[in-house]
């Protein structure tokens, strides 16, 4: 039996116990090319999906499930920002610590900029600023470009290594700390740090997403933690439990719902009533290494990069990615229908 069918198999068995609603396994969508792999970006407009990928970004039409274009090179690329306000998108290469701006129209590579740090993995774009912000995982910084013109503004030291970052569009940017487990409230106008926040119990901070209409910050460690903080003072609000290797958070605003990706190989479900009231509403069973994942607005689905190793890593609650060799040809994308059809 190949591996489709057996994934496939394993979510009608274990899926007959989801809470609240059906989670589906829709279609796999094969990529080309081997190696690692980071975050995915939605472009919900655009109807697009952009995978990072090595050295390149897949970028999928959303409603074909097709490949129809790919940024590159992009070595060590870690993540991709949008600026549809100015037709601009931005990728973090985390080898030469570099960025890419290409258009987002054409896919056409417009300028490389070079980073005052290295390692540059989450990015991320202020509209508020009309700033592209990488978040400098080996030089425990911040790299301000403005987004119109590539020129480098400055950087913001962050007294830890960055993880993944939000901005809310009004003024303010959040990072997640990883070791230190704190996030890092910043300035982007003036580049200044203006606050730090513990996220204790939690520890090993790695995914955040940010609700913006509750002013509610959703903080994943690797402690098996989700925090969920109050975004304009800090305040913990809610501490649930959830699978072990986290990279990714995605919100469903819509039907109140954060997915959380989890390296083990399993999506936890979170949902909250109003700003102050959460719970788990199902695990959905994945594939050990699918720690990344974006999720489409539209049509109420989840994409996560996938692929098999060999020998299978063995999952741990701290797991940040498998060490096990990729099998050739088996990267791609898993595709989860989130609501009932």
């Amino acid at each position: 039996m190949n591996y489709t069918k057996l994934l496939l198999l394993g979510f009608a068995a274990l899926l007959s116990c989801a809470a609240a609603d059906t989670f589906k396994a829709g279609k796999r969508i094969p990529l080309p090319g081997d190696g690692s792999w980071d975050y995915l970006t939605v472009d919900a407009a655009a109807r697009r999906l952009y995978v990072t990928h090595g050295t390149r970004v897949h970028v999928i039409d959303l409603d074909q499930k097709s490949v129809i274009g790919e940024i590159a090179p992009t070595p060590g690329v870690h993540g991709v920002a949008l600026a549809p306000d100015l037709g601009r998108g931005f990728t973090s290469n985390g080898a030469d610590a570099t960025v890419t701006v290409f258009d987002l129209k054409t896919l056409a590579t417009l300028q490389t900029l070079k980073v005052a740090g290295t390692k540059p993995d989450s990015i991320l774009y202020d509209s508020f600023t009309q700033r592209v912000f990488t978040f400098n995982g080996n030089s425990d910084n911040a790299s301000a470009f403005d987004a119109v013109t590539g020129e480098a503004l400055g950087t913001i030291e962050l007294g830890g290594g960055p993880e993944f970052a939000v901005s809310d569009g009004a003024g303010n940017c959040y990072v997640n700390l990883e070791e230190a487990a704190v996030v890092v409230r910043i300035d982007p106008k003036n580049l200044a740090v203006t606050a730090r926040w513990p996220l204790a119990p939690g520890a090993a901070a790695t995914a955040l997403a940010l609700d913006k209409a509750n002013h509610r910050l959703f903080s994943g460690c690797r402690s098996k933690n989700l925090m969920v903080l109050n975004s304009d003072t800090g305040a913990i609000v809610a501490n649930l439990p959830i699978g072990g290797g986290v990279d990714a958070i995605a919100l469903d605003l819509e039907h109140k719902r954060a997915y959380v990706g989890c390296g083990q190989g399993v999506v936890t479900v979170v949902s909250w009533t109003d700003a102050d009231h959460y719970q788990i509403d199902a695990t959905i069973p994945t594939q050990v290494g699918a720690k990344t994942l974006a999720f489409d607005p539209k049509k109420e689905r989840l994409y996560l990069s996938v692929a098999q190793f060999e020998p299978a890593p063995t999952p741990t609650g701290r797991m940040s990615a498998p060490k096990a060799p990729v099998l050739p040809g088996t990267f791609g994308l898993l595709v989860i229908k989130t609501e009932k059809e």
